[in-house]
């Protein structure tokens, strides 16, 4: 068993690789007059990165937080495994095998690194129950520091401060803060945004690994070169609606970008 999935309260192995393991059906999202999403049909596979691509307005941070637990659509299914889920907040999610990383990370950055990866999780040993509890800080210590190596992430101490760690190890922790749990589902959020090439690198890698362990990982970027790099599905929406399901090896981004754009319709473009 690994580290990652020793400190897990959800142990279950993960499916073979292509098994679908998160589907939207048909969900729609409004808010007063504005149709943001318009019966989408969304699916992500163990052992497969997908790219969410779309202009700005198309509806993909509304699909993501129908996903998340963070809007309740107004009609649809959502299902994790087959097994159909209804989210009503972010924790539903959570519990469900579904961690999303945002843009903003939701790292403490006067924390250290085992601090951040524990937050609202912490291990603690019960002395006397009911009355005095301590916090296990050698053995969160241990499982931080092994989960990162798992993953292969280098960050000088998991003492070390956020403040105090690039852009591309924030990031880093932030991902090995979701896969900590064994997720089945890891969706992130515009992932090497603002960072340097060596630090989009270390990020990129970092998805690649998180497929070879069998998640399905699911991106939402504004890179198509990124999305290129480690997508093996590009699902594109526009203007609420999901316009194409697209496998990433038999088209090119000018293909992409004429779905994004409506230049093209998915029938002209080869289906995943």
């Amino acid at each position: 068993m690994s580290t990652l999935q020793s400190v897990s309260e959800n142990t279950a192995p993960l499916p073979p690789a292509g098994t679908t393991l998160l589907e939207t059906r048909g969900i729609v999202k409004s808010f007063g007059a504005v149709q943001a999403l318009r019966g989408v049909d969304f699916e992500a596979r163990s052992g497969e990165v997908t790219a969410l691509l779309g202009d700005n307005g198309a509806g993909k941070s509304t699909l993501i937080k129908c996903i998340a637990g963070t809007y309740i659509p107004d009609c649809g299914e959502i299902l994790v495994g087959g097994v159909p889920q209804h989210f009503h907040t972010p924790s539903d999610a959570t519990r469900a095998g579904i961690e999303t990383v945002y843009q903003d990370l939701a790292l403490c950055d006067n924390l250290d690194v085992v601090a951040n990866l524990f937050l609202g999780r912490e291990q603690v040993h019960t002395w006397i129950p009911s009355v005095f509890r301590t916090m296990s800080e050698e053995r969160m210590e241990k499982f931080s520091t092994d989960a990162l190596s798992t993953l292969r992430i280098n960050i000088p101490s998991v003492r070390n401060q956020v403040a105090q760690l690039s852009g591309g190890q924030r990031q880093s922790v932030a991902v090995a803060k979701a896969v900590l749990w064994s997720p089945k589902v890891v969706i992130l959020d515009e992932p090497t945004a603002a960072l340097g090439v060596a630090q989009t690198r270390q990020v990129l890698d970092l998805v690649l690994r998180l497929k070879e362990r069998g998640l399905a990982v699911v991106i939402i970027t504004h890179n198509m070169v990124d999305a290129f790099e480690v997508a093996d599905i590009a699902i594109v929406m526009r203007l609420g609606r999901r316009v194409a399901r697209l496998k990433v090896s038999e088209v090119t981004p000018e293909d992409v970008v004429a779905a994004i754009t409506g230049a093209r319709t998915f029938d002209d473009l080869a289906k995943a």
